[in-house]
């Protein structure tokens, strides 16, 4: 197995190529700098794309080009394509891929589908997630740009309305050691793709939340989504730790969660677990995560990475 990692130097991609060649997985990084790239690529040309796939049986996405080419190009070559992103539209369309598509790859859709899923395999729904991150960790512009992107947007509920990004705030109580950081005060929904494939494929209502851990930045995006023109006066970086939570609760009370420092490594971990699972099950068509695994297989590899899985009987709303 050979595998190409689109912006193998950013933020999620150096995490993934340095764990992916611990564990002795010949691992190419895929960049525009020749510098720092085993393979030159520019996404935006298709021969460029096309001459980077040579001998690569997987590739994953970490450039935050959201280019559904890019997997169709793989699909022809029968390459599996491992997408991290958490945009809703560009996720669906990759859902009528041809071909070997992994999605829902990372912390959120990522961790949060397995946490959710895990609920809904033993009890009953509906299911609220609760994303927390830590507003002042350095996760790269692109997840940052993407935040800013929701801004004013809206999307379609599990009932049919429609759902203005950053409104409809609830409330979450974090438990154990992570509620110092996370205190009580609203979440607010947030398009994340996994709460509608989840909604599809359980046939209950899953809905996200997304809050960070500043106040201040949390009611910054509750205010600029009602004036997105704004939001070039939106700080690139803000006060906060690099310490996230998540956590899916089911309205019959059990909930799971967890929590570690520095989402770009979590990503990884959860990335490069997919690459190894990939390798092990024939992958034809698109495929979310939790059709490859289940939570308590990665339990061992957060661990090692500081992150702690929990799950409680209930918690209070």
């Amino acid at each position: 197995m050979s595998v190409l990692v689109l912006g193998g130097y950013g933020a999620v991609g150096a995490h993934l190529v340095r764990l992916l060649r611990a564990q002795g997985i010949s691992t190419l990084v895929a960049g525009r700098d020749p510098a720092r790239a085993d393979r030159v690529v520019d996404l935006a040309v298709p021969e460029s794309v096309r001459q980077a796939l040579a001998g690569v049986s997987v590739v994953v996405n970490c450039a935050g080009a959201e280019d559904i080419r890019l997997a169709a190009e793989c699909a022809r070559h029968g390459i599996v394509f491992i997408e991290i992103s958490a945009t809703s539209d560009y996720v669906q369309a990759l859902e009528h891929i041809d071909g070997p598509v992994v999605l829902g790859v990372g912390l959120a859709p990522g961790l949060t589908t397995l946490l959710a899923a895990d609920l809904l395999a033993k009890g009953p729904g509906p299911v609220d997630i609760m994303i927390g991150l830590g507003s002042g960790e350095h996760h790269g512009p692109a997840a940052t740009a993407w935040t800013y992107r929701l801004l004013g947007r809206q999307f379609t509920d599990s009932d049919g309305t429609l759902v203005r990004n950053f409104t409809k705030p609830a409330y979450f109580t974090v438990p154990g050691a992570a509620a110092s950081a996370y205190k009580r005060f609203p979440a607010l929904r947030a398009d994340f793709a996994d709460q509608h494939r989840l909604t599809h494929d359980y046939a209950v209502p899953v809905r996200t939340y997304l809050r960070l851990d500043s106040r201040l930045a949390t009611t910054g995006l509750a205010v600029l989504t009602w004036a997105p023109a704004l939001r070039s006066l939106a700080p690139k970086r803000m006060p906060g730790s690099d310490r996230w939570v998540i956590l899916a609760r089911s309205v019959s009370g059990p909930a799971r969660w967890a929590t570690g420092r520095g989402q770009s490594l979590a990503t990884a971990v959860i990335a490069a677990a997919t690459v190894r699972e990939a390798a092990r099950h024939p992958i034809t068509a698109p495929t979310w995560i939790q059709e490859l695994f289940e939570i308590g297989t990665l339990r061992r590899e957060l661990s090692a990475a500081g992150v702690s899985l929990w799950h409680v009987p209930a918690v209070h709303m």
